[in-house]
């Protein structure tokens, strides 16, 4: 007799779990996430850097900046390192002279004063001319006569009694406006002292 096999019941496979199916998806989500990021920046496609800009700092025309907290350097300028020539243009006599003797005071190298040649105008406003080279001297000495001045370069010819200012390299033509008047931008302290300016630290641009 034929005895019939009886059928073993069928081992069943544990289902898989949400929460685990879930971290699972979400792990495989964070690394394609991360493998396009790096893709995407190591191309130069979207990543991009948004330079800051520092909204004290100020810039000049070549393209450099100036440091507001850098500190301020002091040039000195030799009053005693040029020639001055004053020229009577006032009408009013000795008042060169007199110019002569106050900017002598001041440390500047002054030379004897003269008249302006022979049917030169008179002149109501000085004029402080230069020669090349001289121009800082004489925004210098349009300072130190007050600054209401006429700054330009030396005509040509020069119009003093002698036609040359020798070995001067500025020409004060001195006018109704400042003759037998005090110094009104004094400045410095005299007997070869120096005229202090200052200057800002400027940062080339870069390049």
């Amino acid at each position: 007799m034929n005895q019939q096999r009886s059928r073993g019941s069928r081992p069943t496979l544990p289902s898989p779990s949400t929460g685990t199916l879930g971290a699972a998806v979400a792990v495989v989500a964070l690394v394609l996430g991360f493998l396009i990021l790096r893709d995407v920046r190591g191309d130069g496609g979207t990543a991009s850097v948004v330079p800051v800009t520092d909204p004290t700092e100020q810039t000049t025309p070549e393209g450099g900046s100036i440091d507001p907290n850098a500190p301020t350097t002091t040039v000195a300028f030799a009053v005693n390192g040029f020639k001055i020539q004053v020229a009577n243009a006032s009408g009013l006599a000795g008042s060169a002279g007199d110019l002569t003797l106050k900017l002598q005071d001041q440390g500047y190298v002054v030379q004897k004063a003269l008249n302006v040649a022979a049917g030169t105008a008179k002149r109501q406003k000085t004029g402080v001319f230069y020669s090349v080279g001289c121009e800082a001297a004489s925004q210098n000495v349009a300072a130190v006569l007050g600054g209401n001045v006429e700054v330009g370069a030396m005509p040509n010819p020069v119009p003093v009694e002698t036609a040359t200012v020798g070995e001067a390299c500025i020409l004060i033509l001195l006018g109704t406006d400042l003759a037998n008047k005090p110094l009104a931008g004094v400045v410095g302290t005299g007997n070869g002292q120096v005229v202090q300016t200052t200057t800002t630290t400027v940062t080339p641009a870069a390049g």
